[in-house]
């Protein structure tokens, strides 16, 4: 799938990412860039970005370089978000940008669809405020399910 499509397209397969807006910087396998922008209407009780809102954005980024990998596969396989583990680590203000990159070479994850396995891998996504600063980070770990074959 080109960035583009990636764009286009995931606000209308996940209608909650069009709710929050994200916006799309870059989108390649290697990097993936979202970013929430400051809205009082995602805020949380400190006047930060909502916990879920911020594991959204990161979810959504992991997704993002997920299809920028291997979008052009779906008629192979579903992905499928299978775990994922968030660490907060300051106060997070204003808008909030995360950095997606895969924790598995391409080729490894391709060897294993080639195989008909199931293939899991690690998506790591670092989230930081406008001075650069990390606020929190979340890996996901992905699974590219292979479709059954008719009997």
């Amino acid at each position: 799938m080109t960035p583009e499509e990636i764009k286009a397209g995931m606000p209308l397969m996940v209608p909650f990412i069009a709710t929050l807006r994200l916006e799309y910087d870059e989108v390649a396998p290697e990097r993936t860039v979202l970013r929430l922008l400051d809205d009082p209407a995602f805020h949380n009780h400190v006047g930060g970005p909502h916990a879920g809102a911020i594991f959204t954005l990161a979810e959504s980024a992991s997704g993002a370089a997920v299809m920028a990998a291997f979008g052009d596969l779906l008629d192979r396989v579903t992905p499928l978000a299978a775990s994922a583990t968030i660490t907060y680590r300051k106060l997070q203000k204003g808008p909030v940008t995360a950095t997606a990159a895969l924790g598995r070479p391409i080729d490894e994850v391709l060897a294993g669809v080639e195989a008909g396995e199931l293939v899991q891998f690690p998506v790591e996504v670092v989230m930081t405020d406008e001075a650069g600063t990390v606020t929190s980070e979340l890996t996901i770990s992905w699974a590219l399910k292979p479709h059954r074959r008719p009997a």
